[in-house]
């Protein structure tokens, strides 16, 4: 935001905020947070949540003067005076590791969303537990507590392959399954994984084409061509899971 500022770029400065408050801290973290139905949260948590809440008011606060003004007034006692106007924000340098702890949020909100669009496409309902498995190794299991609580699963089971009647879906490389019983409408998940294994067929012919040209892997800077081998090697892994994908269903 600070980057977008100095570069007058407002418009584009307010959709980051907007992306920030809705998204990120009302769609995401108020709803990590948020204790049980009937319980109180705890002081540590509440203090977090008013600070992160003090921070996004000052990042507003140019766009929607006078609501953030008064919302940040009843945030806490404030002297004679004082104004969100003039009150300075502090800005903490990014520290190690943020990267990954970044990355890993990022991917646990695939898993949740992954389950929630399995949910809306078999018309279940949020408030029926579902069974939850990943194939292989978990990459994510710190996290397993929030996708329990945001997906509505019973928990995250680690299997070496997925069983016969689920519903898959990818994050990154790593396969996670639904067991939905009779709940399946096989044809219709059939007609889906072969409509997407052709078009990752398609996709990785495109990558195996650039990468056997000489011109293109002699001259082109090393990290292109490596991003090239590595779009190569995530088409493959995708391709062979749907391919399983496609052979249980076939058997059903």
């Amino acid at each position: 935001v600070a980057d977008l500022y100095g570069k007058y770029r407002l418009s584009e400065a307010l959709m980051e905020v907007y992306h920030l408050f809705w998204d990120e801290f009302s769609g995401w973290f108020l709803e990590m947070v948020k204790p049980a139905y009937g319980q109180p949260i705890d002081g540590q948590s509440y203090a977090a949540v008013l600070e992160a809440f003090d921070h996004l008011l000052h990042l507003l606060h140019p766009f929607m003067p006078f609501i953030t003004e008064e919302l940040w007034q009843h945030l806490a006692d404030r002297a004679e005076g004082e104004s969100i106007m003039i009150s300075p924000q502090s800005i903490a340098a990014p520290a190690e590791g943020d990267d990954a702890l970044l990355s890993q949020v990022e991917a646990m909100k695939s898993v949740v969303t992954g389950v929630r669009a399995i949910r809306n496409a078999k018309n279940i309902s949020p408030r029926e537990v579902l069974d939850l498995q990943v194939v292989g190794s978990n990459p994510i299991a710190a996290y397993d507590c929030v996708v329990v609580k945001m997906a509505g699963v019973s928990g995250v089971e680690t299997v070496e392959a997925k069983g016969e009647g689920v519903s898959s879906f990818m994050v990154g490389t790593t396969e996670y399954a639904v067991p939905l019983g009779g709940l399946i409408d096989v044809a219709a998940e059939l007609a889906k994984a072969e409509a997407e294994l052709k078009h990752l067929e398609g996709f990785l012919a495109g990558v195996l084409k650039k990468l056997a040209n000489e011109r293109f892997v002699n001259h082109a800077p090393a990290a292109v061509v490596e991003l090239e081998r590595k779009k190569q090697r995530d088409a493959e892994q995708k391709i062979a899971v749907l391919k399983e994908t496609i052979a249980a269903l076939n058997k059903q």
